[in-house]
């Protein structure tokens, strides 16, 4: 991915090529940071273990949930009141940020404007971290941007509810958040979103090809 960007074009000042001030840069590296953060969330109760898989959710819902990629949690495993809690015995234990059902969390986009989805409704009680002691995207994401101080997110719209999950854990552990911007997703003729399956649109692709990344350019101006 980072040799079709520099061949596109793409420059950039930090990352796991060229190193920085915030270092590391692969997730695989960063592990503690995401440990540290996770037990303050457990140690100040923001979070419960739960033993229900994503399958075990599904079939607990009376319908799909559409349109976020993660379904609304039925709340199987969710306990009257969320204490700290140090330690859980048992196998495939996944833990739970608990939201306040019924609780809006309001944001601006810079791209799409102010923003608002009622926990509960929108979004359920999310995992943090997962049986096999690996951080979710939601608490990954969140760390990183903290301590690399970023101060502006750019990404798809179809991360707008997963914004408020991170907004939820920003507070949690006292952080900062960045101002987010969530673009217009890129789709074909047909207005289908493009994805993995799209590889004949791929840079790798039209790079194999024989298209050069000024065509490439013209083209989308």
């Amino acid at each position: 991915m980072m040799e079709d960007l520099q061949w596109f074009g793409f420059l950039w000042k930090e990352g796991p090529d060229c190193g920085g001030p915030f270092g590391p840069y692969l997730q695989s590296e960063r592990l503690e940071l995401y440990a540290d953060a996770f037990r303050k969330l457990r140690d100040d109760g923001y979070v419960y273990p739960c033993t229900c898989s994503r399958r075990d959710v599904q079939r607990a819902l009376q319908a799909p949930h559409q349109g976020d990629e993660e379904p609304i949690y039925p709340g199987t495993c969710r306990p009257e009141r969320v204490a700290g809690t140090r330690s859980h015995s048992g196998a495939r234990v996944n833990w739970r940020f608990r939201v306040s059902d019924g609780e809006a969390i309001s944001y601006l986009d810079t791209c799409l404007g102010d923003q608002s989805f009622v926990a509960g409704k929108d979004f359920g009680d999310f995992v943090v971290w997962r049986h096999d002691a690996v951080p979710s995207y939601q608490l990954a994401v969140t760390v990183d941007d903290a301590a690399m101080q970023i101060t502006e997110v750019v990404r798809g719209r179809d991360l707008l509810v997963s914004t408020s999950r991170q907004l939820l854990i920003y507070r949690a552990l006292g952080l900062k958040p960045p101002v987010f911007h969530h673009c217009p997703l890129l789709t074909d003729e047909r207005g289908i979103r493009l994805a993995k399956r799209h590889d004949a649109l791929s840079l790798r692709t039209l790079r194999a090809r024989g298209a050069t990344p000024e065509e490439l350019r013209a083209s989308a101006e």
